[in-house]
């Protein structure tokens, strides 16, 4: 008898224990799959809703190795993981999605800016250097991109001047051409382990102008049907050239004069794809079981126009959360807020989301712009 996912012996691992893997989760209990978290905070949001967790650090090797072996199948919900723990457990057999290969690209900017150079896949024009450089030919302003670690617009900066690099973290980098750009858009893209892939609708970054957060997504987004039809191809062909298994969300920028460029990509579930759980017929969480678990991929088309608003702590508020307002919008039509479990507030940091749905994206947008104005994410006095 061929042995299942369901109610039985198999274990799904999840390495880190933030707010996507405790999503992840929505579908593992549904399943009853049983699924193991690794994090090394003992108050990870992840540990709420999992069968067995386990405090560790994802970036040692023993600690990834000591896991993985525990489990039938192994995936990440953030890229900074030990990539050769991750490899070592694919040579003993155990299923990583997404692979040690492809984390490898992904999590360095400069590799993976490279990979699309030789994949000849649009992008922004780069130097990769070792460190901030000040001896260069480039025009300013340019964007300085950390090779590593940068997420939630950290590890970016605009360099408008020789003097704003004599103060950058003294690490490898990369140096890009600022886009002129109409819009920031994201496709994500499923593929399982048999190859089969899925778009989901293209979607609207607007992003918050002093943070670099994204502020809402927007889906469908206010483009033309043949500017989304390039994007979503473009989307494919980039998961084409990575084989990855899972979710791949590629962000993308739609410049002035219509081009369409790769900026960066998240081989996970993504803020981009928040909107789905309420928005689609399959969430991309759900979508991402489907995928590493080698399941049927879901339908991934929108039932509802959707905007996904960032929740994230206000500025001069560090402490114990106060979602200031919840009430007011819980009583707002269409509108639902998730809360990702994190007890300590600060400055940009992502608490949770709320998703708006209505007939059309005219109105989830305004309704979103009343969400963002009565709901704050602030610390007790």
């Amino acid at each position: 008898m061929k042995q299942t996912q369901f109610s039985s012996g198999f274990t799904l691992g999840i390495l880190g224990g933030g707010q996507l893997g405790k999503m992840m989760l929505y579908t593992t209990r549904k399943w009853d799959i049983s699924t193991y978290v690794m994090d090394k905070d003992d108050s990870a949001p992840a540990f709420q809703g999992c069968d067995v967790y386990f405090e560790g650090d994802i970036m040692e090797y023993e600690a990834v190795m000591e896991f993985g072996e525990q489990v039938d199948v192994l995936t990440i919900e953030i890229e900074n993981v030990n990539v050769q723990a991750l490899q070592d457990l694919e040579d003993k057999g155990i299923a990583v999605s997404p692979s040690a290969k492809v984390l490898n690209l992904i999590r360095n900017k400069g590799r993976q800016k490279s990979f699309y150079q030789d994949q000849n896949i649009a992008t922004a024009a780069f130097e990769v250097y070792p460190k901030p450089n000040l001896d260069h030919d480039r025009a300013y302003p340019f964007i300085w991109k950390s090779a590593e670690g940068g997420y939630d617009g950290k590890g970016v900066k605009v360099i408008r001047k020789a003097s704003d690099l004599k103060d950058l973290p003294q690490v490898e980098c990369i140096y890009e051409d600022m886009v002129d750009f109409e819009m920031e858009l994201a496709v994500i893209v499923a593929r399982s382990a048999n190859g089969k892939m899925k778009t989901y609708p293209v979607v609207e970054m607007e992003f918050h102008p002093e943070a670099n957060q994204v502020e809402y997504v927007i889906c469908p987004a206010r483009i033309d049907s043949g500017i989304s039809d390039r994007a979503r191809e473009l989307a494919l062909q980039v998961s084409e050239a990575y084989e990855h298994v899972g979710l791949l969300a590629v962000e993308l920028f739609l410049t002035t004069s219509g081009e369409l460029l790769v900026n960066e990509v998240a081989p996970r579930p993504h803020n981009s794809g928040h909107y789905s759980i309420e928005g689609a017929i399959t969430d991309q969480f759900e979508q991402h079981i489907r995928c590493v678990c080698n399941l049927p991929l879901g339908v991934t088309e929108s039932t509802v126009a959707s905007v996904m608003v960032n929740l994230v702590g206000e500025e001069g508020h560090t402490g114990k959360v106060i979602y200031d307002g919840i009430e007011d919008i819980l009583a707002l039509p269409g509108v639902t807020p998730h809360i990702y479990g994190k007890k300590e507030t600060r400055p940009f940091r992502k608490m949770g989301h709320v998703t708006v749905v209505a007939d059309d994206v005219v109105k989830a947008r305004e309704l979103a712009e009343i969400v963002k104005s009565r709901i704050k994410v602030i610390a007790e006095d």
